[in-house]
């Protein structure tokens, strides 16, 4: 079993940025790829970022390309993603998720959630 706990959410103007964290535990953290989703207020969820174990491999959304940054510090459990540039649309809750496996881009392929982290970005 794995436990996943993202913070770093919060109220932003536009075009500030915030850096969400999302610290794993429980069940090794080997081998795993981990994604960042969201899901805004009416819409389903949408894949946001992901990486791969050795951080050799990332992929993002066309929506946030250039402006949002994954990374992963695997001796902290943890990973990140750094948002710029944050617009409007943006706004959501932000979930991280873990599959023990290659990346992939899917929520299906993911095996373990956390709570989510709200992200509001005010015009």
């Amino acid at each position: 079993q794995v436990q996943l706990v993202e913070s770093g959410g919060g109220l932003v103007q536009a075009g500030g940025s915030l850096r969400l964290s999302c610290a794993a535990s429980g069940r090794t953290f080997s081998n795993s790829a981990m994604g960042w989703f969201r899901q805004a207020p009416g819409k389903e969820r949408e894949f946001v970022a992901a990486i791969n174990w050795s951080s050799t491999s990332t992929r993002y959304a066309d929506s946030v390309k250039g402006r949002f940054t994954i990374s992963r510090d695997n001796a902290k459990n943890t990973v990140y993603l750094q948002m710029n540039s944050l617009k409007p649309e943006d706004t959501a809750v932000y979930y991280c998720a873990v599959r023990y496996g290659v990346l992939r881009l899917g929520d299906l392929d993911y095996d373990y959630w956390g709570q989510g982290t709200q992200v509001t970005v005010s015009s």
